[in-house]
């Protein structure tokens, strides 16, 4: 079985390929019409990225994070100030130990303050360091959530097949009923295009582009 770097290069070394395999599969099912009648089905699947929690920071977390340096940084300066009042009762060993500690935590500030820098620049002020695209998502477990992306998938209702698909790293669906729609019709190259999808996607701005969308019917479901 290949680790999930052997995958990652496979799919980084041979995207362009991939991306015609997808192509031509679905022209097959469109010159064996085993799309039915124009109607997909679309929805989101959040995927974990390799990109744990702890690499993943936004303002609350840097906060946070912060926070606890802080404390362990006036926590040392406390224990070596004990030191120097009373030598006797701190051994020497003790005192190196807590300098070492205390160079080590002032080095995570410094890396958490040019954290807070790239936050700064970031547009949706996240910051992924693993994987600088991945993204914190919630799930549906409450006060759960991963660090990944969200992918889109149009299905043709009548055998399952999926049309297209699309990778974002949105943590929610609102903004993607037309442009999936869009895409898939582009895809079918039909006329009209019937489209399912839950609540997720309910947005008056994407119903509206979507009404305004020529040769193009909707149906929406709860």
């Amino acid at each position: 079985m290949p680790d999930f770097k052997t995958i990652a290069d496979f799919r980084r070394d041979n995207g362009a390929a991939i991306v015609r395999v997808c192509r031509e599969f679905v022209l097959l099912c469109r010159r064996m019409q085993m799309f039915g009648d124009a109607t997909v089905a679309i929805d989101g699947s959040k995927f974990k990225a390799v990109n744990n929690r702890d690499k993943n920071f936004t303002d609350r977390k840097l906060a946070a994070r912060m926070q606890q340096v802080e404390e362990s940084i006036a926590h040392y300066l406390d224990e070596l100030d004990r030191a120097d009042r009373q030598p006797a009762e701190v051994p020497a060993v003790r005192v190196a130990h807590l300098k070492d500690k205390l160079a080590t935590v002032r080095a995570q500030a410094q890396k958490l303050a040019e954290i807070g820098n790239r936050l700064e620049a970031a547009p949706d002020r996240q910051v992924s360091l693993t994987d600088p695209d991945a993204r914190s998502m919630a799930t549906s477990g409450r006060g759960t959530g991963i660090v990944g992306y969200n992918v889109q998938t149009a299905v043709d209702t009548k055998h399952h097949l999926i049309v297209e698909h699309e990778v974002t790293n949105l943590g929610h669906d609102r903004t993607q009923l037309e442009p999936m729609a869009r895409r898939t019709r582009d895809v079918l190259q039909g006329d009209s295009l019937t489209v399912l999808a839950d609540r997720g996607y309910f947005s008056g701005e994407q119903i509206l582009a979507a009404s305004r969308s020529a040769s193009r019917r909707w149906c929406p479901s709860r």
